[in-house]
């Protein structure tokens, strides 16, 4: 096992059903009473988002497949577009890293770099990796890294003040084959965080999220 010297919880994605983006979006506002703001859109994954921004440098993306080319070949696009076509809802978990070698050297591929265009033309940069990881075993988060010099564009930063967090995790899965993924069980991306693995009747993956909101304790 490799000691990674940082690894959080960074957010949790909402795969929009039939009703598309702002419709869940508009759904999702109401349960948590928490306000979004458009995110823009991932070119190079053939996506766009909405992002409900969290405390603790966190957030709850909802996420719409376009009908573009890049959905078709790229793996996150893929992921979007499969839960997507099956109605909808959580699609997984992300977390974030200082460095990316350990996962790049366990998987033996690189990182891939993805940006999301604002609405207003700017752009936030990161580099992520275990997508096909996602995709063949829900259960798993992917991992990411943010540009250093894009911090300041940060989701959680979108609305000044976000008055959610994030308080829980339902994960249908092994708690063990999660660390062993992520490859440091003495770092935990859930600090503060309650994740509950439950024995899956079907496919892993995560089945709720919980959050303290201005209406309480509120579980999707």
């Amino acid at each position: 096992m490799e000691w990674l010297a940082y690894m959080m919880l960074d957010h949790v994605s909402y795969a929009c059903g039939p009703d598309g983006l702002l419709p869940t979006a508009q759904r999702i506002s109401q349960e948590l009473g928490l306000e979004f703001v458009k995110g823009g859109v991932h070119p190079s994954f053939g996506t766009r988002n909405a992002i409900f921004p969290l405390r603790n440098r966190q957030f709850l993306e909802v996420v719409e497949v376009l009908e573009h080319p890049a959905s078709l070949k790229e793996p996150f696009g893929q992921a979007v577009r499969a839960r997507s076509e099956a109605g909808g809802g959580w699609m997984g978990w992300v977390v974030r890293v200082d460095d990316l070698a350990p996962f790049e050297r366990r998987l033996d591929r690189k990182a891939v770099k993805g940006h999301r265009r604002f609405p207003d033309g700017r752009d936030l940069t990161w580099k992520q990796i275990g997508i096909k990881g996602l995709i063949a075993d829900p259960q798993l988060p992917y991992i990411l890294r943010w540009d250093d010099d894009k911090l300041p564009l940060h989701p959680s930063a979108a609305l000044p003040n976000p008055v959610g967090s994030l308080r829980g995790l339902k994960l249908a899965g092994n708690r063990s084959r999660v660390l062993d993924w992520l490859g440091s069980p003495a770092v935990s991306p859930a600090a503060g965080l309650n994740v509950e693995y439950t024995d899956p009747a079907g496919t892993p993956g995560l089945m709720s999220v919980t959050f303290e909101t201005p209406r309480g304790i509120v579980t999707i």
